[in-house]
């Protein structure tokens, strides 16, 4: 191991203070600094995590030479000036799902990073659990046979409160971007890319959002994709996927999975890949790693993978007639 990859967090939220719970077991990762809006919540946070340098703005983060990789973990409409932001302080950049809030604003943040020859990756942490990867290998190999369907929800019911995040459109709110992205992203490893055809149907609440969706998604060859999210509706959050010759099942929580069923022929076959904490680790040694490689992208997650589950949200908001504000 060379020396450790100094990470910086910009934001000081729930999502930030898991990053920072977990970064602890990822190999060669350091915490150095946090970034916040005041000085008394980057004081807080790092009470709680051991960052050594607090900034009581985003730009004195994103301009401290001892942060190698900044970690974006503020609301969706905030990860294109946020990560622009850090690029052009020369900064790599592991920024939050949804990478965007659509494809456009996701192309631009990929462009500025190629232009800089920095590196930029989405923190779609599900494709970097060991167990994701398993089942990866497991469809390419054939050993399921043809893929041919995948079901999967992630659906919960949060409390009714307009200004949280997950219903306040200005915010970027909704289930589809803050939670239905993960299904959808899966379908996109399984089933090899951006469907051909999507219906899509969503109950529309009072501040604008989708609170709730159910979406059908065709592939080239005739493989299907069945997905459902929410944000005031509980369900499930599983995925199974049928092939040909055998079945893949993720039981809950599948975005953050610690084991996989198969199933052949009434027979069935429990694996499983625990590990510690919530497991951001897994994203944050894929960064560690790729940096301390020279790469300026992720083999894992990669850019055009991004970009088009991107393209895939933006067709299905569409149908919705869903915009944000500046789109």
């Amino acid at each position: 191991m060379t020396k450790p990859t100094r990470w910086g967090i910009l934001g000081t939220g729930f999502i930030a203070r898991q990053f920072a719970s977990d970064l602890q077991h990822a190999k060669g990762a350091e915490l150095v600094a946090v970034g916040s809006r005041s000085q008394s919540s980057a004081d807080k946070f790092s009470e709680s995590f051991g960052a050594r340098k607090r900034h009581a703005s985003y730009e004195a983060l994103a301009a401290d030479p001892d942060v190698d990789v900044v970690y974006i973990a503020t609301p969706h409409p905030f990860h294109l000036p946020n990560t622009l932001m850090c690029l052009d302080a020369g900064k790599a950049v592991l920024c939050e799902k949804p990478f965007a809030l659509n494809e456009l604003d996701s192309q631009s943040m990929i462009n500025a990073a190629r232009d800089r020859e920095l590196f930029l990756m989405e923190g779609m942490w599900t494709y970097c659990f060991p167990a994701m990867r398993k089942i990866k290998e497991l469809i390419d190999s054939g050993a399921i046979g043809e893929p041919r369907m995948m079901m999967g929800s992630f659906c919960f019911r949060s409390d009714w409160d307009p200004s949280t995040a997950v219903l306040n459109k200005a915010l970027g709110g909704g289930a589809l971007l803050d939670v239905g992205v993960y299904p959808i992203s899966v379908a996109h490893l399984v089933l090899g890319g951006e469907p051909e055809a999507i219906h899509a149907s969503a109950h529309i609440g009072e501040t604008g959002v989708d609170e709730q969706n159910g979406i059908v998604m065709t592939y080239p060859g005739g493989g299907m994709a069945i997905i459902a999210s929410a944000v005031r509706t509980q369900m499930p959050e599983e995925i199974v996927i049928s092939g040909t010759e055998a079945q893949i099942r993720i039981p809950e929580p599948f975005y953050r999975p610690n084991r996989i069923v198969i199933t052949r022929d009434d027979q069935s076959e429990e694996i499983n890949f625990p590990y510690p904490g919530m497991g951001m680790q897994y994203e944050a040694q894929q960064v560690g790693d790729c940096l301390r490689a020279g790469k300026r992208e992720s083999s894992l997650v990669p850019h055009e993978g991004t970009l088009a589950v991107m393209r895939t949200l933006d067709r299905i908001r569409a149908q919705w007639g869903l915009r944000y504000s500046g789109e």
